[in-house]
């Protein structure tokens, strides 16, 4: 699986309050979450993002609470994909369950401006800064998590496989 998009570039210790604030947690409609994501950060962020754009960040992506809404709002918003040097693993979890991939390259992170354009093959755990000319590698997901991926979400890998048993 590849994906290729603009670079949207934050720092370290984005929390999930960041991503979307409490004051959107009664909404659960995914359209309007995106309209919020991001906002008391950079309240232009989803005016500049288009599909299949990347954010890039730096360490401990996506602390604090374990909102789903988080990930879900990066997901809607347009974001194709998430690298950063670590990710909150509650957050990891959330993400992958909604088929948002992410994936832990630091040298990706420290190499990587903000408009640089970038190609990503999951499968492969290839990242190609092609505005640099420059190529970095993250461990790739295994099999099962390129499923679930492929499939949208945990939900629908699921419905999938029960789907394509036999009797």
């Amino acid at each position: 699986m590849k994906l290729q998009g603009k670079v949207h570039k934050f720092g370290a210790n984005i929390n999930t309050d960041v991503i979307i604030p409490a004051r959107y947690l009664n909404v659960s409609e995914p359209g309007e979450l995106a309209r919020h994501c991001m906002e008391d950060i950079d309240a232009e962020f989803i005016t500049k993002v288009e599909p299949g754009d990347i954010i890039v960040a730096a360490t401990n992506f996506g602390c604090g609470s374990s909102r789903e809404h988080a990930p879900l709002a990066i997901k809607a918003s347009g974001i194709s994909c998430v690298i950063a040097q670590s990710f909150a693993r509650i957050f990891f979890r959330n993400a992958i369950n909604i088929g948002l991939p992410l994936l832990e390259c630091a040298e990706a992170t420290n190499e990587t401006e903000a408009g640089d354009i970038l190609e990503v093959d999951l499968s492969r755990g290839e990242i190609d800064n092609v505005s640099k000319l420059k190529r970095f590698t993250a461990k790739p997901y295994p099999e099962f998590m390129m499923g679930i991926i492929a499939s949208g979400g945990l939900i629908e890998y699921t419905k999938n496989r029960l789907s394509n048993r036999s009797p």
